[in-house]
């Protein structure tokens, strides 16, 4: 089988692709490379933008996956007006062209963010999505701009995956558990800005498992999926990366609990997910913080911007060179 990633030379996009590729399926990329690439040879490059994709381009293809677009509320927040044409015209558009394409399915990263601020319910899929945020706003849009062409030849699977965290060959410390990480072995401290607030948390091994079931799945199948490892308090969290710090590593790491409000709080059942897909988990927040001590080696320093999204961005808008960027950061 043949698969196009819009976006796959991203964080997430860094260790799917080696994984289908060790399935035996063949896979393009169509990336801009804002962030370096980091992917296997074997994949395939389209160097473009995803509005120059034609009906011929992704006639190749039996199923197309949308990885692209702006990743978190920091990015959105920074430029909403990019935020809603990379998370919410983009994805309408190449599954419109997809599906023109004859392409049999289209998978789309869509996120837990989009059910806004719940009063501690566990949420399935069926319940309403009520974001007030541009991220979470525009991620509805993407999702239900792809489900309204979704029919008997044409199978649309949204996955709305809680944050992700843990290693990736293209490296980023703006996640909780990774910032987390960073900040205990940075200054020996980590900050909890509201100890009460939930979020599902993903481990990155996790979220490829996902991705990989819904490439798989019977071709009869579209809908939307919750994903995540686990629901956790922000506070939980923090408890237990700086104890797995302690026992893998013997360092001592202090907790500086704030309470900021957060109007972000949510966590989500994946039965359906378990259900239909077979997505079983098998990470925790521990074996996350494990997963970012092994690679450890890998780093190239704990400040290199190239680790963080918005950076990135705010150095693309001023016409900076990432790689120079995080070289410059090095020296």
């Amino acid at each position: 089988m043949k698969l196009l990633i819009a976006g796959g030379g991203g964080y997430v996009g860094s260790v799917l692709i080696p994984r289908l590729l060790d399935r035996g399926y063949k896979v393009d990329v169509v990336d801009l490379f804002w962030f370096g690439n980091h992917l296997p040879p074997q994949a395939g490059i389209l160097t473009k933008d995803i509005f120059q994709l034609s009906v011929a381009d992704l006639e190749p293809y039996e199923q197309v996956m949308f990885l692209a677009g702006l990743s978190n509320d920091p990015m959105a927040e920074y430029s909403p007006s990019k935020n809603f044409v990379f998370n919410a015209a983009a994805p309408a558009y190449l599954a419109y062209v997809a599906k023109r394409a004859k392409a049999r399915r289209f998978i789309y990263a869509s996120s837990c963010s989009v059910y806004g601020y719940t009063e501690n319910e566990l949420f399935d899929e069926t319940r309403a999505a009520s974001s007030s945020y541009p991220y979470g706003i525009s991620k509805l849009q993407g999702e239900q701009a792809a489900l309204q062409l979704a029919d008997d030849n044409f199978s649309v699977i949204s996955l709305r995956k809680g944050t992700i965290s843990g290693y990736s060959p293209r490296m980023r410390f703006d996640l909780i558990i990774n910032s987390m990480f960073r900040s205990a072995m940075k200054n020996r401290t980590i900050v909890v800005n509201n100890p009460s607030i939930w979020r599902p948390v993903l481990s990155i091994e996790d979220a490829a498992t996902a991705y990989t079931r819904a490439v798989e799945v019977n071709s009869a199948v579209s809908g939307v999926f919750n994903i995540a490892s686990g629901n956790y308090t922000v506070g939980e969290v923090g408890d237990l990366v700086q104890s797995a710090i302690q026992d893998r590593l013997s360092l001592r790491v202090n907790l500086c609990i704030k309470h900021i409000q957060d109007f972000r709080n949510y966590k989500v059942s994946i039965e359906k997910a378990k259900n239909v897909l077979s997505f079983h988990p098998r990470d925790d927040v521990k074996s996350i913080v494990g997963n970012l001590i092994d690679n450890m080696e890998r780093y190239e320093g704990w400040d290199n911007p190239a680790y963080s999204n918005i950076e990135c961005f705010r150095a693309l808008e001023g016409g900076i060179e990432i790689h120079r960027m995080a070289g410059a950061a090095e020296r």
